[in-house]
């Protein structure tokens, strides 16, 4: 979720001036990669039972595999989810690493026994689920901030599904109901809520439509002139991007957009075709991103591309990613004549999807801080990674979109508490906050790994970041701090992960890149302490 306000409308570009790739059809990518995947899953699934009884899990407790990576030099991580006697356990994933001479060490989201003391549900499925919506009526349907608008209607109740409780507190019998609804400014809402079986306590609550938030007016910024890889069809040319994964972008009510000359859009909001083309070209370099950069063939890593939708609503000043449909939604902003395609929200909320398809890291305490950092990270990279003209990269997040009227960003990783509200460093009140701000120690710990602590000026923009401990922190550059994130992400971190534990997890990740012994590793460590982890 990253919060954004409306933003300044380009109006320089030429009718006309929208470039983009031949249209003829092309294949898609050759299923080798895919086979691969799924052979390495199957196998990641038939270890499955050994691995739970090397693990010493109960008779009642069984893994079911969610990923799996395998190293250059033979070492495999294979993550995995678990079931109590057939239910799921909330908590209980972990992954299994196996080095290259047999050498087996784990990482789980929550340590001991995950035995419930009961099976039996003292509450119906009916009662959870009506309990359930009560509880998004009665919080989430009261707007607590900006960022939060109130729900204006609860359309859909759900059904109650009977799951083990185990990410906190002692292990219990709960349910798990998904509650639908509109918040007032227009926004999908998806409330996950995870309730007690025998006493009705809400547990958990977990919104699965992260959005990118707007509370002022602003004015849209778009791409320039980029190149895009469509789909003739023989008789039209369609907005679809066969080459990364079948991507393609719809307009407000799903129709994919077609067009008779291959020339998308002419720089104007005012034209229906120019937020599209942002939409397009965001997905497209986020998907570049991450499979040149990081070897991740799509969000969820299985060669699927997203799909985005443009002109949302009605004076939308908003845009979500949903994990249900895969797809990334844009608003036209106030006067439906500023959409929010911008790349770095493209980036950031599609990066929701491709935590949510590693970690998972629950949206609430630090996890849900390491969750929001994580999108600005790679946000950030993406943007670094596009390097447009009409955006110069830099870590402010949201600074073109003048969300707070006076020109400034939104978030800061050089000194996230210039904004005023996020974290420069841990303490132990850090997870209390929104985690939008508590967000800040990863983004702060990202920057510094990156650029090194001190005044310096980085693409025309000054930046000043401090120490916790008052210490000079020496940078490793953008690239390589990154790819230790990313490792973290997708082998080590689990749903619990806190900053103490995301500290060991990217000490790890840059022991497996680039040595125990290394800088990177060092600086790591320097990092960390910068920011009081």
């Amino acid at each position: 979720m990253l919060t954004v306000g409306a933003v300044l409308s380009s109006t320089a570009l030429l009718a006309g001036a929208i470039q983009v790739a031949a249209g003829t059809a092309q294949a898609s990518p050759a299923p080798v990669a895919a086979q691969q995947r799924a052979d390495l899953l199957a196998a990641a699934g038939g270890e499955a039972p050994s691995a739970a009884r090397a693990l010493g899990l109960g008779g009642q407790e069984k893994l079911v595999v969610k990923d799996a990576i395998v190293d250059a030099d033979g070492t495999r991580h294979y993550r995995y989810e678990r079931t109590y006697a057939g239910l799921p356990v909330l908590g209980g994933d972990l992954v299994v690493h196996t080095g290259a001479k047999g050498a087996v060490t784990v990482d789980r989201a929550v340590e001991g026994s995950i035995a419930p003391a009961t099976l039996s549900p003292k509450l119906t499925a009916g009662q959870a689920a009506a309990g359930a919506k009560g509880a998004v009526q009665a919080t989430v349907g009261i707007a607590k901030d900006a960022d939060e608008p109130a729900l204006t209607s609860v359309s859909k109740g759900g059904d109650a599904q009977l799951v083990v409780w185990a990410a906190s507190g002692a292990p219990r019998l709960a349910y798990r109901t998904t509650v639908e609804g509109m918040r007032a400014d227009g926004t999908p809402s998806s409330q996950l809520l995870v309730t007690d079986a025998a006493t009705g306590e809400l547990l958990s609550s977990h919104e699965q439509i992260q959005t990118t938030n707007a509370t002022g007016t602003g004015y849209g910024v778009f791409d320039g002139t980029v190149t895009l890889t469509t789909n003739w069809t023989g008789s039209v040319y369609q907005l679809k991007d066969n080459t990364r994964g079948g991507m393609y972008t719809v307009d407000k009510n799903g129709t994919l957009y077609t067009d008779a000359d291959n020339i998308w859009g002419n720089g104007l909001a005012s034209n229906g075709q120019s937020a599209a083309v942002d939409a397009q070209f965001g997905a497209a370099k986020t998907w570049d991103y991450y499979k040149l950069v990081h070897g991740r063939n799509g969000i969820r890593n299985d060669g699927v591309g997203a799909y985005s939708k443009v002109h949302y609503g009605s004076n939308y000043v908003n845009a979500f990613w949903s994990d249900s449909c895969f797809c990334m939604t844009y608003g036209d902003g106030a006067s439906n004549t500023h959409p929010l395609t911008a790349i770095d929200v493209a980036g950031h909320e599609m990066t929701h999807g491709v935590t949510s398809n590693t970690a998972g890291l629950n949206y609430s305490g630090e996890s849900g801080g390491l969750n929001e950092s994580t999108s600005d990270i790679f946000g950030t990279m993406v943007e670094f990674y596009a390097n447009l003209a009409t955006d110069t990269p830099d870590y402010l997040i949201g600074e073109r979109l003048n969300l707070n009227g006076n020109g400034t960003p939104l978030r800061y990783m050089d000194k996230p508490s210039k904004d005023g509200a996020s974290a420069d460093y841990w303490s132990s009140t850090v997870g209390s906050k929104d985690v939008h701000y508590s967000s800040g120690v990863g983004n702060h710990f990202f920057y510094l790994l990156s650029e090194g602590s001190g005044a310096k000026t980085i693409n025309g923009v000054s930046y000043n970041s401090p120490t916790y401990n008052g210490a000079a922190v020496t940078g490793i550059g953008r690239d390589k701090a990154a790819k230790i994130w990313y490792r973290a992400l997708t082998v080590y971190m689990t749903s619990t992960t806190n900053y103490k534990a995301a500290r060991t997890a990217t000490l790890n990740a840059a022991k497996d890149l680039y040595g125990a012994t290394s800088a990177e590793y060092t600086a790591v460590g320097k990092a960390w302490t910068a920011v009081n982890v």
